[in-house]
């Protein structure tokens, strides 16, 4: 299951939300580990019991066989009752910790919101709200176990009481007059029902429990994205080796049946230049960073990097040929190294190096454990500033032809943003540099501007022949952001 959730497309996160697939890893994964195998032991147990003690009964007392075969059909009719219901109860009950999980995962990502607004009794309402579902759907469950149990004690009942019956007529009208085997088949079908019981909710439960099996399953064999390596082809290790990014014709949608978010986009970046890609909120500049990096396929047309098309090769090889400073920078939990250089592939001299570049060298030699500093949970022990500088040596140390910044300055200060601009310039002048502006200014001294407009190429022009054009999107644009 972690495999098939690992090589998952992005549309599938983009359906389903964080608390159902922690109760797949939690609730059902659980169930499965530890109440399916003795569910399974239970049933295999009570049904070799009643099977052995149905084979006394009959070789014991001949007739009861009469009694068993319409008991039977009345055990299977209950059980049948029964799992039209508890089957889908069953699944609805598994249904409802997700809510649950989800909004639980809501309260503790955004508490420090929630408490500066005062919001707390309305959260809490609402977690009491969601509560209340899932604690209603294990009464209904566990009500239907209870009118299961009911019938079944009353057949076991009526199966004890038939049995003495016609022990006693055994006795007084038969002259059956071996008392002590009347007593074990007696005792025996004393046993037998509560083994019998047993067995129907077991085995009602073992179908019910795979419900929690079908559902992992069902993430287990999710639709994964492309292959991650094409071993009978794969680039060459220097490719690319000029930084030629060109896309031709090409339309992308985030997933089917959706609107096309970018539409027939033709243009052509050549090798060292540094573009500016610019747009209104939701023109499908990000959606670009999406396309290049292959975290959505194409739903036409072409990305081709040195005149090479980038579907033609696994997504590793993609992936590990372009760096990226991405507008929300994420750091994992674990040491600094492990952050910079997750599959080792450097040594402390480049990392080092990188990170005198990025200008945080000197605040992780503040640190005694310098680059085995512990990094936590989402960097939280970094300022936003301070692990958009780490992303940065990120991309400095993997030393790519093509490097993308998607509003990588967008949420920081202004002299951390001075920074990363003058690094790129300098560390990065050997590479097509792809920069989503936020801040116009950033990008006025790019060789080329890209602007986008509802997901089509608007413009495409050097900035002084834009700015030259007042009727120009991107001269609008620059003119509207110094207003505000």
């Amino acid at each position: 299951m972690l495999a098939g959730i690992m090589r998952a497309p992005v549309s599938f996160f983009d359906v389903t939300p964080l608390g159902r697939i922690i109760n797949r890893f939690s609730a059902d994964l659980s169930f499965c580990d530890d109440i399916l195998p003795s569910t399974v032991f239970g049933v295999t147990n009570n049904i070799t019991v009643v099977l052995t003690t149905f084979a006394v009964i009959v070789v014991s007392m001949p007739p009861m066989l009469l009694l068993m075969i319409p008991l039977s059909f009345a055990y299977i009719y209950l059980q049948k009752r029964y799992n039209y219901s508890s089957r889908e109860l069953e699944r609805i009950s598994s249904m409802m910790n997700s809510p649950v999980l989800a909004h639980f995962q809501e309260i503790t990502d955004g508490v420090s919101t929630i408490c500066a607004y005062g919001q707390q009794s309305r959260f809490m309402l609402e977690s009491q709200k969601r509560l209340a579902q899932k604690i209603r759907s294990n009464i209904s469950y566990n009500s239907l176990l209870r009118w299961l149990t009911l019938r079944l004690e009353f057949l076991g009942n009526a199966v004890t009481l038939g049995t003495c019956l016609w022990a006693i007529i055994s006795l007084q009208y038969f002259g059956f007059n071996d008392a002590g085997l009347l007593g074990l088949v007696i005792t025996y079908s004393l046993n037998v029902m509560g083994s019998l019981n047993w067995f129907i909710r077991d085995y009602a439960e073992l179908e019910n429990s795979m419900t929690h099996l079908e559902r992992i399953v069902e993430y287990a064999n999710l639709t994964p994205e492309a292959p991650t390596v094409i071993e009978d082809n794969r680039p060459k290790k220097e490719w690319p080796e000029q930084g030629l990014v060109e896309f031709k014709n090409f339309s992308m949608r985030y997933r089917e049946g959706l609107d096309l978010v970018l539409k027939d986009l033709s243009f052509r970046i050549l090798p060292r230049q540094k573009v500016g890609i610019v747009g209104r909120t939701g023109a499908g500049k990000s959606s670009m960073t999406l396309a290049l990096f292959r975290i959505v396929e194409a739903a036409g047309g072409q990305i081709l990097l040195d005149g090479e098309d980038i579907i033609q090769y696994g997504l590793f090889d993609v992936r590990s040929k372009l760096a990226v400073i991405p507008q929300d920078p994420l750091l994992f939990a674990g040491t600094l190294r492990e952050n910079l250089d997750p599959f080792n592939n450097y040594t402390d001299q480049d990392i080092w190096r990188a990170l005198e570049q990025a200008h945080l060298a000197e605040y992780i030699r503040s640190k005694d454990e310098r680059l085995q500093f512990v990094v936590t949970h989402k960097g939280d022990n970094f300022s936003a500033g301070q692990k958009q500088l780490i992303c940065l040596a990120r991309a400095l140390l993997k030393q790519a032809k093509v490097l993308m910044l998607d509003e990588a300055t967008a949420a920081i200060d202004i002299a951390t943003d001075a920074i990363i601009q003058h690094t790129i310039r300098n560390e990065f002048k050997n590479c097509t540099v792809l920069t989503i502006a936020h801040r116009l200014e950033t990008i006025t001294d790019s060789d080329m501007i890209l602007v986008i407009d509802a997901g089509r190429l608007a413009e495409y022009d050097t900035p002084q022949n834009l700015l030259a054009n007042k009727n120009s999107l991107f001269a609008k644009l620059l003119e509207k952001s110094h207003t505000l």
